[in-house]
């Protein structure tokens, strides 16, 4: 295939992650390239924020530093924040290639890779909480807390910088996310808007949800308190969650409950997280008739 040549990402190449990201890169570049080319309102823009940049990190913190900068935090300090934590950290690297992979895959909204770079601010949110959380881990919490502060002002997601996530992740529309504190995130977990990860009232310790690798919560679904939501569950649109729901199962309505019933629930063999399928379990879930 020529160099520089569009390829879909269900074909793209199983390497190591460091050419994972190289490939990712070089194809994130050529898809701004296609762009300004077709569109040269935005060449300018293209060149600032993808074409003049040696590496995706590089592109990537100034992006997040030109969006998350105020009158007093400064694009500049941003940048170098950005850049430091990602440059040094090949895991959180990894993460992000894999994320804008997620996003890509699972959205068919989802035109290209540097379309997601650029505008989607579920994915823009998830790399500065990274970043946000490797900073509370090492103990710079002030700066920690004034990024959430910051990525809850612009991208309007309110993920506390202590919360754990995997890699993955799709946090789509992304609007009204709420991710506190001790929650834990696992692996290729699809996340809609106004989800709530939270604590079900003012006690401390380890009080938030945990959610398994592979899990789809749709979109307005509240999951309060330290509970276990397996591998591979579904969580339906709009439902409230209070107890643990089982590994590959779907729980859906306020309160909550379990397609199939509590004792033998119906379980599906997809990996909703992946598969992004929202509404299989309806036929056997109740009589709803419009």
């Amino acid at each position: 295939m020529p160099a520089g040549e569009l390829r879909h990402p269900s074909i793209l190449p199983a390497t190591e992650s460091g050419e994972d990201e190289a490939w990712l890169w070089t194809q994130i570049k050529a898809e701004a390239r296609r762009d300004a080319e077709s569109e040269p309102a935005l060449a300018s823009y293209l060149y600032s924020t993808i074409l003049s940049h040696s590496s995706l990190e590089r592109s990537l913190s100034f992006h997040l530093g030109n969006k998350l900068c105020s009158s007093t935090l400064l694009s500049t300090l941003l940048y170098d924040l950005f850049l430091d934590t990602f440059s040094k950290d090949a895991e959180l690297r990894s993460a992000t290639v894999a994320d804008l992979r997620a996003n890509h895959m699972r959205d068919p909204a989802c035109v290209s890779f540097s379309h997601c770079l650029l505008n989607y601010k579920g994915f823009l949110a998830c790399q500065a909480h990274r970043v946000a959380h490797r900073l509370w881990t090492q103990m710079r919490r002030p700066l920690a807390l004034a990024l959430q502060s910051r990525i809850a002002d612009v991208f309007a997601v309110d993920i506390h910088p202590a919360a754990r996530i995997g890699k993955g992740i799709l946090f789509d529309h992304a609007t009204g996310v709420v991710v506190g504190e001790t929650a834990v995130i696992g692996n290729n977990v699809s996340i809609l808007h106004h989800v709530t990860l939270g604590g079900t009232g003012k006690a401390g310790g380890d009080r938030h949800p945990k959610i398994g690798d592979g899990v789809l919560i749709g979109a307005g679904a509240t999951i309060l308190g330290n509970i276990k939501i397996g591998e591979g569950a579904k969580i339906g649109a709009g439902s409230v969650v209070l107890i643990d729901v089982p590994a590959r199962t779907t729980a859906v309505g306020n309160p909550a409950r379990l397609v199939g019933g509590k004792e033998k629930p119906a379980r599906h063999e997809d990996v909703p997280g992946e598969s992004m399928d929202h509404t299989s379990f309806i036929s056997e879930w109740s009589d709803y008739i419009i």
